[in-house]
């Protein structure tokens, strides 16, 4: 969703409505409802000025930097509490242009979800304490709140309500708001325990872009990847998701008329799909190539690159 001090979409970019087959009616799920997001590749322009922020705003902590080498650029990658799985890699890249507000199409925020209300409240009292501009917003379904990085790229902190909470109208969509932040409820859930970086539980929940087209990116996420539609009506978004969730994905064209991140800009290098077998990944990657997009085989998996350069690896879990 959108933070603060963008709390309503442009006005000059009108909603971009889809045929009637693609919204409100969903066909067969196409992806497992277990599926999850894994690791968000960043090219910043500073890598020890990025990790300042990770660690020191956000509460990432450091699993591993390696120094730059002749085939390889210097890299950092960043964890939660009591985990091994990176959930962010920063790749520098020397010189790398920062992201404008919305001035280029691809990553607009990367969502880390909390696992209770009261890490959202220690999380927001850490950086209100740390002077660091914030934007809050409640969502329904969600409490949110947003950081911006050195290179722009913005960073969701929310927690979500219980399932049974969300809202949900007669033809199955569920609903959304941009709404007021409770921080006093966020605070008084807090407690006095202090912020002490991001605890076990914590995920990427979600991930939000800017592309061109709608109906381009609902052809690419929704009929070739396989998420369903979750919400429609917010003016120029979709909302993708699977298992019912409220969404694994935001696809606006709140930037339609930008250009597409380039190799010179600070941009997402690529994001993870993990799916809960092997069949299922090569099944995925079979429609988008069935579909026209490019898919290319690596050592990790498929990777398939959407019609504004953002690129998708579809991993497998390994199997007991």
């Amino acid at each position: 969703m959108l933070p603060a001090e963008d709390t309503r979409p442009p006005a000059l970019l009108p909603y971009t409505a889809l045929p009637a087959e693609r919204i409100g009616m969903h066909p067969p799920t196409e992806l497992p409802a277990n599926v999850r997001l894994g690791t968000v590749h960043l090219a910043v322009a500073n890598l020890a000025r990025s990790l300042g922020f990770y660690q020191h705003v956000v509460g990432f902590q450091l699993l591993r930097q390696l120094p730059a080498t002749e085939d390889q650029a210097a890299v950092a990658e960043l964890g939660v509490a009591d985990s091994s799985q990176v959930v962010v890699r920063l790749q520098e890249q020397l010189g790398a242009r920062p992201v404008p507000r919305r001035g280029r199409l691809g990553i607009y925020h990367l969502a880390v979800l909390l696992p209770t209300r009261a890490y959202l409240g220690r999380f927001l009292r850490h950086v209100r304490a740390l002077g660091v501009h914030v934007g809050a917003s409640d969502h329904l379904y969600s409490e949110a709140t947003y950081v911006v990085d050195p290179d722009g790229f913005t960073i969701e902190v929310y927690r979500d309500r219980p399932r049974s909470e969300w809202l949900v109208t007669a033809e199955g969509e569920i609903q959304s708001a941009l709404e007021p932040l409770d921080e006093v409820g966020l605070r008084q859930a807090a407690g006095n325990t202090p912020w002490q970086g991001l605890p076990a539980g914590t995920t990427i929940g979600h991930l939000h872009f800017y592309t061109g087209s709608l109906a381009q990116a609902a052809a690419f996420y929704h009929q070739a990847l396989g998420f369903d539609i979750e919400t429609w009506s917010l003016p120029g978004a979709l909302f993708v998701g699977a298992g019912g969730y409220h969404h694994h994905l935001g696809l606006n064209v709140w930037a339609a008329g930008s250009p597409a991140a380039t190799t010179a800009d600070a941009r997402m290098l690529r994001w993870e799909l993990w799916l809960p077998d092997a069949a299922t990944r090569d099944a995925a990657a079979a429609r988008l190539q069935a579909a026209g997009y490019p898919v290319g085989l690596t050592p990790e998996g498929p990777i398939a690159t959407d019609p504004w350069g953002i690129r998708l690896l579809l991993c497998a879990e390994a199997q007991p």
